[in-house]
């Protein structure tokens, strides 16, 4: 039985009665149909233990993060503990191109999957259109007359489309007669943008609005810093985003309340789901429940040190999702050979997970349990070694099937990390000083947490740094957009590489969401599609859709 044919067996709790079970007034709600709705209310008193859910370096295919996350939310629920999920959105981009959607699977999902993973209530849209306002205000003013001298060769804005298209890294706009001032420009994912992190990182409209108008566009012909204020664009900005700002509030199958807002990608943006939905959750249930993009080394360290240090937020627990699957991978074993039973391989593979476990103990100094997420092609041999080595190491392990079992899949690990919130130990820190130099903390989070022996920067990066010195914006947080499949910068590091160096290329101040991010290697803030796209399996036969998800 595939996903879809899963979730249109269970047509879920109305909405009215999510949001109920979470003490939620009915009044606070917009309902978009029978089983989607906006929360309204923006107030929030975060109370609730909050749980991070993270994952070793992962395959292609991804570890099943999010399945493990909705699993032990549902299995929390069938303790009778009031829980609630905080996740993130789908982006268009992947679901049409490699990975396909991002609502779990099996007996794992959230509802409804469809919506979720299209369109939805239309929160990238309309995050696109903001961005995209935005840049056209830019090349307005510039044709209009440029009062404000803006230097079209230093605009640091970019326009954006929630797709993967490598055809828009880098084009020209304004070409042609009477259509303004051609310059170079490039689109990144609508995932990688300012305003989806903006998005995610405001606390309310006014918070909204005040960092949209400090985002910076542009330099003048003088290099002084032009931002959206100066254009007037924040009011628009903010209208257009009014509506998506507030959470939006779904199920899964269980009928566990699942929050589900923003969507920035972990290796090339904060990787978090926003923090309005985390406090919302933590607010009304007992237990949250939220993932990071990705592997630890970026959705968790990017969690732990921009999200925790601008929310005030402080984890109770984490954790951290391995599949045999990628273990045998970052053992050397081929891709295409992963389903095969191979200890050999396995073994080599577990100092990625050793080096993850040692980054959220020692570095962040949280408890961690490690969860098998496993496969029916996973052997028992396989899945007992791991759980015997972790053991012996003294690390807590639990075995999970949520996608084959759905709650009772993951009734022990949630038994497992309830006990670890009332009991274990944690000493949270961050694994910067954030009023260090911007390089000084580039260099901590690449040897504390990748491992890494040195970090060289560009020519480039280093005037960009001393151009955000010059603006008195040095003391952010830092944000390293790198690949996912390696601790290094190199895809192909794969394990626990050593005597590696970090090459960072560009560093980039995104000042209205008030962090910098430096691009290391030669991680792209725009995909591109695989050969075969995920959409060309999409079918529609009968009135029914199959295949995509």
């Amino acid at each position: 039985m595939t996903d879809i044919e899963i979730s249109s067996k269970v047509k879920g709790k109305k909405i009215q009665e999510v949001a109920k079970y979470l003490g939620i007034q009915e009044s606070d709600i917009e309902c978009y149909g029978s089983n989607k709705a906006k929360i309204k209310n923006l107030s929030v008193n975060p109370k609730s233990k909050l749980i991070l859910v993270t994952a070793i370096n992962p395959t292609s295919l991804g570890e099943g993060k999010t399945t493990v996350s909705i699993g032990l939310a549902d299995a929390f629920n069938m303790l009778n503990k009031k829980v609630c999920l905080s996740l993130r959105e789908p982006s268009l981009g992947p679901v049409f191109g490699l990975k396909g959607g991002a609502t779990g699977g099996g007996y794992s999902q959230v509802i409804p999957m469809e919506d979720i993973n299209l369109h939805f209530t239309g929160d990238f849209h309309a995050i696109t259109s903001a961005n995209n306002l935005l840049a056209s205000f830019i090349d307005n003013h510039i044709y209009q007359g440029n009062s404000l001298k803006i230097n079209p060769e230093k605009i640091v804005f970019n326009r954006c489309l929630d797709l993967n298209d490598r055809a828009l890294r880098q084009v020209k706009v304004a070409c042609g007669e009477k259509n303004g001032v051609e310059r170079d420009e490039k689109f990144n994912i609508t995932a990688a943008s300012e305003i989806m992190a903006i998005l995610c990182l405001s606390s309310s409209l006014d918070d909204l609005k005040r960092r949209l108008g400090n985002i910076l566009v542009a330099y003048d012909i003088n290099d002084n810093p032009v931002f959206a204020r100066d254009l007037k664009a924040e009011n628009a900005m903010t209208i257009l985003l009014k509506d998506a700002i507030k959470p939006n509030l779904v199920q899964t199958l269980y009928g566990t309340p699942a929050i589900i807002h923003g969507g920035p990608f972990a290796n090339i943006a904060h990787g978090c789901s926003s923090i309005l939905a985390t406090k919302i959750a933590m607010t009304y249930a007992d237990y949250t429940i939220t993932e990071a993009g990705f592997g630890a080394d970026l959705g968790a360290q990017k969690f732990f040190d921009t999200k925790c240090r601008i929310a005030g937020l402080t984890p109770d627990a984490v954790v951290l999702v391995a599949t045999v699957r990628a273990l045998k991978l970052h053992g050397g074993m081929d891709k295409n050979d992963l389903t095969k039973k191979n200890l050999s391989y396995l073994k080599k593979g577990m100092a990625n997970l050793y080096k993850h476990i040692e980054n959220i103990k020692d570095v962040y100094i949280l408890p961690v349990v490690v969860a098998i997420n496993r496969f029916d092609s996973d052997s028992d041999e396989e899945v007992d070694f791991i759980k015997k080595d972790l053991e012996a190491h003294r690390i807590k392990v639990q075995e999970t099937t949520t996608w084959k079992n759905g709650a009772k899949g993951g009734v022990a690990l949630a038994k497992e990390v309830i006990n670890m919130c009332d009991n274990a130990f944690s000493a949270f820190e961050y694994s910067y000083d954030v009023n260090e130099k911007i390089d000084d903390k580039i260099r901590k989070i690449a040897s504390k947490i990748y491992g890494a022996k040195e970090v060289l920067f560009s020519g480039k990066s280093l005037i960009q740094i001393r151009e955000i010195e010059k603006l008195n914006r040095a003391n952010l947080p830092v944000i390293i957009a790198k690949t996912q499949y390696s601790l290094s910068d190199n895809p192909k590091l794969i394990g626990r590489p050593e005597e590696f160096v970090i090459k960072i290329r560009d560093i980039e101040l995104r000042n209205g969401a008030e962090f910098i991010v430096a691009v290391a290697g030669n991680m792209l803030l725009m995909p591109g599609l695989p050969r075969i796209p995920a959409g060309e399996n999409m079918i529609i036969e009968n009135g029914k859709i199959s295949g995509l998800f």
